[in-house]
């Protein structure tokens, strides 16, 4: 019998990995982790698997099939705060130029510039599109007339996690949609 899993290269079959509670560690980027490192959670028993891949791997004295969700036995707290990383700054201001809106030539933007003391965080850095980012040079949006969309916050993880819903990763494998946005309305 077919099925698509059984052609699919183990490389290419990481485990969802979730929490003690049964979310995932981290949604952005989501919590994923090679089949190699989940094979050796689950015989080191660290993990409980949920879910598995139809695909199989052979060792000489053992078959299993390759785990696509894994639980971690332990809680591990999650942090309320995500890093400041360029991807996050991005998904806070949601794949779009502050000033101008335009998703394209995304880069980032020191709203006070380095240049005039401002300092590289969450609260005075903002994204920016290539064309709007040169416009702005190194002035303060004032100096430029050019006014910002939204003022830049730190964002807490779970206000990005609420702007990632509209950005889905390329790949989710049927068995990680029970696993994912847990909190969105079911369809009757």
């Amino acid at each position: 019998m077919y099925h698509p899993d059984l052609i699919r290269h183990p490389d290419s079959c990481p485990a969802l990995v979730l929490n003690a509670d049964y979310t995932p560690l981290s949604y952005y980027p989501l919590s994923l982790w090679p089949w190699q490192t989940a094979v050796k959670a689950v015989f080191l028993e660290r993990v409980d698997i949920v879910a598995n891949y139809v695909r199989e791997v052979h060792s000489p004295t053992r078959t299993m099939h390759i785990p696509s969700v894994i639980a971690l036995r332990q809680y591990v707290r999650p942090s309320e705060y995500p890093a400041f990383t360029r991807f996050n700054l991005f998904l806070r201001d949601r794949f779009v130029c502050q000033y101008c809106g335009d998703p394209r030539e995304l880069t980032f933007d020191h709203v006070v510039p380095r240049a005039q003391g401002g300092r590289t965080t969450w609260e005075n850095v903002a994204t920016a599109c290539a064309p709007c980012n040169l416009r702005k040079g190194g002035r303060t949006p004032a100096e430029a007339h050019m006014n910002l969309n939204r003022r830049p916050i730190r964002p807490t993880s779970w206000q990005l996690q609420d702007h990632g819903r509209a950005f889905p990763p390329n790949f989710l494998h049927d068995s990680w949609r029970d696993y994912l946005y847990w909190d969105i309305e079911l369809e009757a």
